[in-house]
């Protein structure tokens, strides 16, 4: 099994992406949509197929990145039925069990944080992704969608704590840059229900928190419950100029055979050393040559009236290139892909001196 754990650092979520190896078959558990486009380059970068995304629940603080996902990768939607919320292809009903290639997933109902938690564990029962129920050192809140910290402890108790002592905790929240723990490490040493502690010490150390309403509530949960699908329905394309495509790294790039078709649309901004164009890679016609040592101190000479394509031997110094331009306000940029060495070996025309 693969596994990959996911941080949006203003809301705190970890997502994970968990796919079966074997197949390239794949999932996405709480996907933000802010990150959409990280986590789209990172599946197909790994050569996954997504199937499924995956909502422990009805999140408060962040918009889901779900109905994205589909548009973009054709992946079904999984949430509790608890919620009736719109879009959702697959009821994440209790006792369910999940096929992600040959990798099972269970589904344990486990509401308190709100009324339709759900914790997703491995069929070894070495994994169980607790969603807000159970977390590292804490447990999610329990005062707002029909949430109960009675049933909170009923639910970690008879679910989770049920588990092997080995079993691996990824939550879907942590404030505090904790990445994993074990249900026997929160039996133990968890501050709300570990220690032995009874359902009244439980209940009274939730009921009196004293947090103020998440601040994105009011717009995250109505969307939720439409899956993360924008009132307008529409998907939103990030650049809209070209068939441009982030990676995992968060570089913005376009195929050179793209540009190949579209030369006289883009200006070719080449930060290779002066002496390199005389190589056997030659240049492309017409392109500008500021090395990229230079870039910062030379950033007004490059034109603003089309998109600027930066280009190199193989697309590592010209994707800081790119790097820089956006960051002095040159919004139409990417980076060729594969740079010079591309580009020649798809037989695209040059020019040498």
């Amino acid at each position: 099994m693969l596994l990959r754990q996911l941080m949006d650092l203003p809301s705190g979520t970890w997502t994970y992406l968990v796919a079966d190896e074997a197949t390239g078959e794949a999932v996405l558990i709480d996907p933000v949509y802010e990150q959409h486009l990280r986590d789209l380059a990172l599946v197909r970068e790994l050569g996954l197929r997504l199937t499924l995304t995956i909502d422990t629940h009805v999140h408060a603080d962040h918009v889901t990145g779900a109905w994205l996902m589909q548009q973009a990768m054709g992946s079904r939607i999984a949430l509790s039925p608890t919620y009736g919320a719109a879009g959702v292809d697959v009821p994440l009903d209790d006792g369910s069990v999940l096929h992600v290639g040959g990798v099972a997933l269970e589904v344990r109902a486990t509401p308190g944080h709100t009324g339709g938690c759900s914790t997703l564990v491995t069929a070894e029962h070495g994994l169980a992704f607790t969603g807000d129920c159970l977390m590292i050192r804490a447990a999610g809140r329990t005062d707002f969608q029909e949430g109960s910290a009675d049933r909170m402890y009923h639910s970690i108790h008879e679910r989770i704590f049920t588990l092997p002592d080995g079993c691996l905790v990824y939550p879907a929240h942590d404030y505090e840059g904790r990445t994993v723990s074990t249900v026997g490490e929160e039996k133990r040493w968890n501050p709300r229900i570990g220690g032995g502690a009874r359902r009244e010490d439980f209940v009274g150390y939730m009921e009196n928190l004293g947090l103020p309403h998440p601040k994105k509530m009011d717009l995250a949960v109505p969307a939720n419950l439409r899956c993360g699908r924008p009132d307008n329905g529409v998907y939103p394309h990030v650049v809209t100029w070209a068939p441009v495509v982030a990676t995992y790294a968060g570089i913005l790039e376009i195929e050179a055979g793209w540009v190949g078709d579209h030369r006289a649309e883009v200006h070719v901004l080449d930060v290779r050393a002066p002496q390199e164009l005389d190589g056997e890679l030659g240049r492309i016609a017409g392109s500008q040559n500021i090395p990229l040592e230079e870039l910062r101190g030379r950033v007004s000479e490059v034109p603003r009236d089309r998109p600027v394509i930066a280009v190199c031997q193989s697309g590592r110094r010209s994707a800081m290139a790119t790097l820089i331009l956006r960051k002095n306000a040159v919004e139409q940029v990417a980076n060729l892909a594969g740079g010079m060495l591309r580009w020649r070996g798809l037989g695209l025309p040059i020019e040498t001196e």
